[in-house]
């Protein structure tokens, strides 16, 4: 190496720390003694490299094979002056400690040339398409080696919904915010046809902090190199709160492992680190008595439904529900969608009607409300349990959300609240009352219509888990 290129390298290599560097050089050697060039060649010290099979054999099973091959082509960007290393098949020690450098460490601009070269082979402009095909790979590649390292937190590919349609969904979100230089957003079709430059990459990069996050997981997690040390950002360790409540109940949550993630990265910070499982109408009963006596008191919530259709959608709740006939809330609510799109709705400071919660009052609307106005909000569950309405002509006043539901008015085919963050110290002893005692008239009127009374999930008090394994 030339001196420039030397201390380019170096500068590169102080950035981690003398642990980190152990941990790269360690990883590096590995890679080099299954690319079969760890000796020597005819007398002769062979500077060590490493080779896609190499990668791919070391990643087969923490890593899908095209997220491998997009990490290889994306080291083999890395250009090192006054050679073309680019015409090489083997990837060296400094293009490899660069990659780390730049993906781990580095800003837009260090990432772009590389992220570039992950989303297509050749240089040049890339495809909408493309850009949505790595977009998708990346994300099952994070699901994926989560899974694989049992790092999901209590969550499970088995009590989630199917993450084929979240990885997609999300995908399309974080597409959704590619601009053009003249600063438009295509869509649709359209989107998928449309040429990016670099440029354009490196501001969507910039603007969209998910996708240097799930590149960071991948690498980390999927070489299990720098995965435990203390320079993790807040955003890779709440990448994924902690799963409780749900464990050995039989039930799949609404949500998936994509939409977890994304909902969380929405939550205000001190909250990301657990959600806590309070309601399921799977588990208590189709009844709004049974909803309120889980969720009062309980802290800031998420709810989240989904109608016969098959449209799965809710809020965030930033206060405990409370019991009355007038709005609660603050402006850190947000309604979102799940199914068939992710998106998250913030307020618009148009009104504050963020939150509403009320029961057996005449003169005022009974149910569960957010956003809008009374007869026309952006997300209402009736009192007469299983009827809704989501109503937006064109948007939410509150949220500027549009029609969540697949009908104005719709029927409710299943509903969870989760409490994130930490429960209140005031809501234990409430916690522990199991239903049945929480409101027997409403288990009566249960049992006097034909319900089922799903006894043992209805006996067994809502609480912590005793671990967060998977």
């Amino acid at each position: 190496m030339g001196n420039a290129e030397s201390n380019a390298y170096q500068n590169h290599l102080s950035r981690f720390l003398p642990e980190e560097q152990s941990d790269i050089d360690g990883l590096f050697d590995t890679l080099s003694g299954l690319s079969g060039s760890a000796g020597a060649k005819n007398g002769k010290a062979t500077k060590k490299t490493v080779t896609l099979a190499a990668l791919q054999a070391y990643l087969r099973e923490p890593i899908p094979e095209q997220m491998t091959v997009r990490l290889y082509s994306g080291m083999k960007s890395i250009d090192l002056t006054g050679k073309s290393s680019g015409l090489s098949e083997c990837i060296a020690k400094e293009q490899f400690v660069i990659f780390m450098s730049n993906l781990l460490k580095g800003n837009a601009d260090e990432k772009i040339t590389i992220i570039m070269r992950m989303i297509s082979k050749t240089q040049g402009p890339v495809k909408g398409k493309q850009i949505q095909e790595f977009t998708e790979d990346l994300i099952m590649s994070v699901v994926h080696v989560l899974n694989y390292r049992k790092e999901l937190k209590g969550w499970n590919l088995e009590n989630t919904r199917d993450s084929a349609s979240g990885v997609k969904a999300l995908a399309s979100q974080l597409l959704s915010e590619l601009k053009l230089a003249d600063g438009t957003k295509p869509a649709g079709p359209q989107l998928m046809e449309t040429h990016f430059d670099q440029n354009a990459i490196e501001d969507w990069v910039y603007r969209v902090p998910q996708i240097s996050v799930f590149l960071s997981v991948v690498i980390r997690q999927g070489f299990h190199v720098l995965h435990s040390l203390p320079d993790q950002t807040k955003d890779i360790l709440n990448l994924l709160p902690v799963c409780k409540g749900i464990k050995r109940r039989g039930l799949v949550s609404l949500f998936d492992i994509p939409s977890i993630i994304y909902i969380n990265s929405h939550l205000p910070a001190e909250l990301q680190h657990k959600w806590q499982l309070l309601f399921s109408s799977k588990l208590h009963g189709e009844s709004f008595s049974q909803l309120c006596a889980h969720i009062v008191n309980k802290g800031p919530c998420i709810v989240i439904l989904k109608d016969v259709d098959g449209y799965i959608f809710g809020g965030f709740a930033s206060h405990s529900w409370e019991v009355k006939p007038q709005f609660q809330g603050d402006n850190r609510c947000f309604l979102f969608s799940i199914f068939p799109s992710v998106a998250v709705y913030t307020y618009t400071g148009y009104n504050d009607h963020y939150m509403y919660l009320n029961h057996h009052q005449q003169t005022m609307p009974n149910g569960l409300g957010m956003g809008g106005q009374h007869g026309y909000f952006g997300l209402w569950i009736d009192s007469d349990y299983g009827k809704g309405h989501s109503k937006a002509k064109p948007r939410c006043t509150t949220y500027n959300s549009p029609q969540l539901a697949a009908k104005e008015d719709f029927t409710l085919d299943a509903m969870e609240v989760w409490a994130v963050g930490d429960v209140p110290e005031s809501a234990g002893t409430k916690g522990k009352k199991t239903i049945l005692d929480a409101d027997p008239e409403a288990q009566a009127l249960l049992e006097m219509t034909g319900r089922s009374r799903h006894s043992e999930g209805l006996r067994e008090p809502i609480g912590e888990d005793d671990d967060d394994d998977n």
